[in-house]
């Protein structure tokens, strides 16, 4: 059995990078369940809080975790934890443990505490927002959880801002393409979702991530996706980011959203592309030369070694310490 990749050391060597850095890092406040519930079905984040508890008081032993192999969202009436977790778990890479909850709860809450320092802010002190966000959210959907990802926390958020900010934009660079901040907002223009990613042709989530997918009704032409050949060099990378960047312009957005994932790196084990450690710092760069309040959340990124290093790249761009 392969050892997960979603593993809690990857937040001690992302928490590294601050600390040497000299950046405060501060711990999340209480804002509640309304944000979450304003994008996420009532019965799924039901399921997420209480499911485990529902799974360890069957008769009969399924294992030490929530985890399905059944897997049907639609037609199906909910009934009893198998039917559940059939319902609700859109794959086998999001399982629930006994403390799932409290862990997903949290960065969901981490992520709203960024958008609340903007919403609050009136001179400008906050406007770059970055989160330690783990669990990750971007391939959550509305109601199924899937790739590591539960509560899709940059959906969460931007339906948040939407009471000060009437434009959002989403950038996604993580490997994988967010089919969870897809769906959620496939069908609007307040908010332009922009991916790239790998070519996701036998590769997760296999099924979502291609260019053709624009949007529909109101929302189209505000979902774009930029999907790089496997095997793309980091020059390659920036040129789709490039894209995004421009479409995001075009846009004007009032707040820029990034979910960043930091195995895009040449040797994560997820990577099908080359970008290099001083790279994430251009990435950076390139963020804050879009002049817009920015909330960044670290999501994905599995190679150990390098978290810290290439977390401080980024905040080195971000923040201009070098």
């Amino acid at each position: 059995m392969e050892e997960p990749l979603e593993i809690p050391e990857r937040m001690t060597e992302l928490l590294k990078a601050p600390a040497a850095l000299g950046l405060d890092v501060t711990t999340a406040k209480e804002v509640g369940m309304s944000p979450i519930l304003a994008v996420h079905d009532f019965g799924y984040v039901q399921f997420l809080k209480h499911g485990y508890d529902e799974w360890m008081a069957l008769d009969d032993d399924l294992g030490a975790q929530v985890q399905t192999g059944i897997f049907m969202p639609y037609d199906n009436p909910g009934i009893g934890i198998m039917a559940k977790a059939a319902k609700y778990q859109a794959d086998d890479s999001a399982p629930i443990s006994e403390h799932s909850w409290t862990s997903i709860y949290w960065s969901a809450q981490t992520a709203l505490n960024a958008a609340e320092a903007l919403l609050s802010d009136e001179s400008g002190d906050s406007d770059v927002q970055l989160c330690f966000s783990r669990p990750p959210g971007h391939h959550a959907r509305r109601s199924a959880a899937g790739g590591f990802c539960y509560l899709n926390n940059a959906a969460i958020i931007a339906e948040h801002l939407r009471q000060k900010y009437a434009k959002i934009a989403i950038i996604d660079t993580d490997m994988h393409h967010g089919q969870g901040i897809q769906e959620i907002f496939y069908d609007r223009s307040d908010v332009l979702y922009t991916s790239v990613h790998g070519d996701t042709v036998n590769f997760y989530p296999g099924v979502t991530g291609h260019e053709f997918e624009k949007g529909e009704g109101e929302g189209y032409g505000y979902n774009l996706n930029f999907p790089m050949p496997h095997g793309t060099d980091e020059a390659g990378f920036f040129e789709h980011v490039d894209k995004s960047i421009e479409a995001m312009s075009v846009f004007d957005p009032d707040v820029i959203i990034h979910v960043l994932g930091f195995d895009v790196y040449k040797d994560d084990p997820e990577a099908k592309c080359e970008v290099s450690t001083e790279g994430f710092k251009v990435l950076a760069q390139k963020m804050i030369a879009l002049g817009k309040p920015l909330i960044v959340l670290v999501e994905g990124g599995y190679y150990l070694q390098k978290l810290n290093d290439n977390l401080q790249a980024f905040l080195s761009g971000l923040t201009d310490v070098s």
